[in-house]
């Protein structure tokens, strides 16, 4: 006997009610395409400074570099390391999604995460931040490209 037949409308309905709510699920789950927009990033210096402290004959080498643009799925990320004496003190994020309000949204609590976890571990072996998972591996991937042109 088939499924659909007029003498079983609950089940007609059923299917009818299912197939209507996993059509909105998938349309609502979509992100509107946007054309690719390239991102502002303000300069920074990439050569290494060094300042002499007053008292000892040590120099405290301060050096910036900017790490690579790495293109994820919703957007670029880019990062900008600070080494002094070959320490991590500084990871800003230079250049991240931001397009939507659920980009910001996810940023504001992810970007906060990825730099402690970047200072405490002093390397790019980061954990990936829940519910930012592109962010986290664009994040990972412009520390790490950042550290090796530093020689860190």
């Amino acid at each position: 006997m088939h499924a659909l037949k007029k003498n079983r409308p609950l089940r007609r309905i059923v299917l009818a009610s299912a197939a209507t709510v996993s059509g909105m699920v998938l349309l609502l789950s979509l992100k509107p395409h946007t054309a690719p927009q390239v991102a502002l990033a303000v300069p920074a210096p990439s050569s290494s400074s060094s300042s002499s402290s007053g008292s000892g004959g040590s120099a405290a080498v301060t050096k910036t570099v900017n790490g690579e643009t790495v293109q994820t799925r919703w957007g670029p990320v880019q990062v900008r390391i600070t080494l002094k004496n070959g320490r991590l003190t500084d990871v800003t994020a230079v250049t991240y999604p931001t397009d939507n309000p659920r980009d910001q949204e996810i940023n504001s609590y992810a970007l906060p995460r990825l730099r402690s976890e970047a200072l405490t571990a002093q390397s790019a072996d980061i954990d990936t931040v829940s519910g930012a998972t592109y962010t986290s591996d664009g994040y990972r991937q412009s520390l790490q490209s950042a550290l090796d042109s530093a020689g860190g």
